[in-house]
């Protein structure tokens, strides 16, 4: 079970750098535009629109392109090369239009690292029984980044200033370039190993993929959850401090302790979703969010709010965890772009989630929770309507007659389910 994991242990450290770049700035975007670069409400909606915006279409691009190449390792260190170019700006820069030309182009680009990771990895776990479990097991490696990381940034920022959280970030994205250059393979290794001549084996060969309709309703609902998911997180500081009256510390400590959690709790979604269908899993996950976004909402203490990080860890989990590999089930002849449908939901909720948040200096930060709670019980709605109609891959059974010319009988297509 573990020899796949081990395989990827590359991919797992370029996940875990990338994972801290991420954590350390994300959380803090908001309050960087507000306090550092003094930005107006007006400005930082158009820097939380634009940023995501960008970084989708640079994204399904590069996405769509990728499935075309031999190997994705190229990719892989140019977009870690490109992150590490626009934090190293971003770290000294502070003239507003300046930044928002870094975000469009060089943090755009540098976004498409984390699908083609998925999809390399997707690519060499074809066949796989632990295809799930390795997946989910990379995806715990950006929760795990998130335990230091916010609280991290919240003592870099005590100490100095933003220079130092994106002169980390530059470090940990130069990191990832480097692991990529030496570790990752060109060649993607495949998942079932060689047999012996005159032996059988048996391998997956890819399904069909499923219909635009189910596609576009699962990854609307993607979206949604990620814009509820982005408002709780950007919000969270500023909810601490205007309506609790809590500090920057205690964000950073609750950010932190729902990522701990996150880790075995995805870890153990994993491995259920070898016994129990990974849909049934997956639809728990907006029901989860809904019930966090009415606890926060109400909340009048800062112990209530990290009590609740129970429930957002487990919904994180089941959603961020699983939910790759959902999508790329849903069109496995393309691991690429799936891999940059199911990221691309959260620049795209991001984007939603922008002017919300710009508005809730106005309304609010209680009403910015509530607006989540609503916006995961449609999400909920969509995923119910998005059901699946296609079977799993085939199988093809396969006797090796020699080293080098093996004879393949390939099963029937699969059959509609309803």
């Amino acid at each position: 079970m573990f020899a796949p994991v081990r395989r990827h242990v590359p991919l797992a450290l370029v996940f875990l750098c990338v994972g801290l770049a991420s954590a350390m700035a994300v959380p803090f975007l908001t309050l960087f535009l507000t306090d550092a670069v003094r930005a107006s409400a007006l400005q930082v909606t158009i820097f939380l629109i634009a940023a995501p915006l960008s970084s989708v279409v640079v994204s399904m691009a590069m996405g769509h392109w990728s499935d075309r190449l031999p190997s994705r390792r190229g990719l892989i260190i140019a977009t870690a090369v490109i992150g590490a170019v626009g934090a190293l700006l971003t770290a000294s820069v502070r003239d507003f239009w300046i930044l928002l030309a870094l975000t469009v182009t060089a943090t755009a680009a540098a976004s498409a690292l984390v699908p083609q990771v998925f999809a390399h990895a997707r690519v060499s776990l074809q066949g796989s029984p632990h295809a799930v479990m390795t997946m989910t097991t990379l995806r715990t490696i950006l929760s795990l980044s998130w335990v230091g990381g916010p609280f991290l940034a919240t003592v870099l920022l005590s100490l100095g200033d933003f220079v130092a959280v994106y002169g980390f970030a530059t470090a940990m994205y130069v990191i990832a370039a480097l692991v990529a250059w030496r570790m990752i393979p060109a060649n993607v290794p495949a998942a079932v190993g060689a047999t012996e001549p005159g032996s059988s084996s048996v391998t997956v060969s890819p399904g069909r993929d499923e219909g635009r309709r189910v596609i576009v309703l699962t990854i609307a609902a993607f979206v949604l959850l990620q814009c509820t998911g982005n408002l709780s997180l950007q919000a969270l500081p500023l909810f601490l401090r205007d309506e609790v009256q809590g500090g920057l510390g205690e964000a950073g400590l609750i950010l932190g302790l729902c990522a701990a959690i996150e880790i075995p709790l995805m870890l153990g979604f994993g491995l259920l979703a070898a016994r129990y269908r990974l849909r049934l899993l997956i639809l728990a996950g907006p029901l989860l969010s809904l019930a966090y976004a009415l606890v926060v909402a109400t909340a009048t203490d800062t112990w209530q709010i990290a009590a609740a990080q129970l429930i957002n860890a487990s919904a994180i989990a089941l959603l961020q965890g699983l939910g790759i590999s959902y999508v790329q089930d849903l069109v496995p002849s393309r691991p690429g772009h799936a891999s940059t449908l199911f990221t691309s939901a959260g620049p795209v909720g991001a984007m939603l989630a922008g002017p919300i948040l710009g508005a809730a200096q106005g309304f609010g930060y209680r009403e910015t929770y509530l607006i989540g709670a609503a916006l995961a019980a449609v999400a909920f709605v969509l995923f119910v309507l998005a059901r699946p109609t296609l079977t799993g891959p085939r199988i093809i059974r396969t006797t090796t007659v020699s080293s080098r010319r093996p004879v393949e009988h390939p099963q029937p297509e699969p059959q509609q389910v309803g």
